[in-house]
């Protein structure tokens, strides 16, 4: 068995979600921030990835080929800014009012959760597929 389908599978699923945790981050250190009026506040950001279907039956003997998340965009969510009325801010328009970036913070704590818990299942497959390898390096010593 070839281990290293499977370390590549690990690390990409790694890398996804090492980028998701990455732009929660940012959108929540941007979440208070505020521009002069009549600009646009930053815009919430996503990852978006889309699977790219690799064969590995040849190297793994699967009966259906695995997916790799490959096609990895971050976009910009169009949501309108949150208007909070603070006439004595420096950035308030002429009705008082200071644009913030629309983003809740409860939606980038789950992110950010979910995410770090699928990069520790990655971190468990990885050091899984290592200790397989060992042990049949191992076994195949002892002959």
């Amino acid at each position: 068995m070839d281990y290293r389908a499977v370390f590549q599978i690990a690390a990409a699923g790694m890398d996804l979600e090492k980028r998701r945790v990455d732009v929660a981050a940012l959108n929540l250190a941007n979440m208070h921030s505020s521009v002069p009026a009549g600009q646009a506040p930053h815009a919430a950001q996503r990852v978006l990835a889309k699977p790219l279907q690799v064969n590995f039956n040849r190297a793994m003997g699967l009966a259906e080929p695995a997916l790799l998340p490959r096609d990895v965009q971050v976009v910009a969510n169009a949501a309108a800014p949150r208007l909070v009325h603070e006439p004595g801010h420096p950035h308030a328009d002429a009705q008082g009012f200071v644009a913030y970036a629309a983003i809740d913070q409860a939606t980038e704590m789950v992110t950010v959760s979910t995410a770090l818990r699928a990069y520790e299942a990655n971190v468990a497959v990885a050091s899984t597929a290592k200790a397989m390898a060992a042990k049949a390096l191992d076994i195949g010593g002892q002959g």
